[in-house]
């Protein structure tokens, strides 16, 4: 089964909320992981490894903490997932690195990459904007998150 490790999840939720606060310049860890019950350490490691991707900017200080470093809509799931987890696979077969003992008979690979591109696309079509709770939330949007959320 294709399954979002729960450092993907967590790192998708942060910048869920962040997207949701515009109005407040930076949020610290604890912040983000009280919001939503998740451990704060664990989270802060994940708020720093998408500052290093340059999916977020951290602000230190007193007010410190992590904001967008760009606008919502800019920034896809698939973003944060491959920032977090690596390159998206749902088979070893399709990373390509090395080959199986298969390769010379297996009928499978190709319609395999086909869909992980299609799950890599859905995923990079899905912007953090369309995952954020808003007064109005469109079709387009709540359609974005079913399909991560299923």
């Amino acid at each position: 089964m294709l399954k979002l490790s729960k450092k993907a999840d967590y790192g998708l939720m942060a910048l869920k909320y962040l997207a949701e606060h515009p109005e407040t310049q930076a949020l610290s860890a604890k912040d983000v992981a009280d919001a939503y019950g998740i451990p704060a350490q664990l989270l802060a490691k994940i708020l720093q490894r998408m500052t290093k991707t340059g999916l977020l900017r951290s602000h230190a200080g007193m007010n410190g903490g992590y904001a967008l470093a760009r606008d919502a809509r800019e920034i896809s799931a698939y973003e944060v997932i491959h920032a977090i987890d690596g390159p998206l696979f749902i088979t070893s077969c399709t990373k390509g690195a090395k080959l199986c003992d298969l390769t010379p008979s297996c009928t499978i690979k190709e319609p395999l990459a086909r869909v992980n591109e299609s799950i890599a696309e859905v995923l990079k079509s899905i912007s953090i904007y369309d995952l954020a709770e808003h007064e109005h939330v469109g079709e387009h949007e709540a359609h974005g998150l079913v399909l991560l959320t299923r």
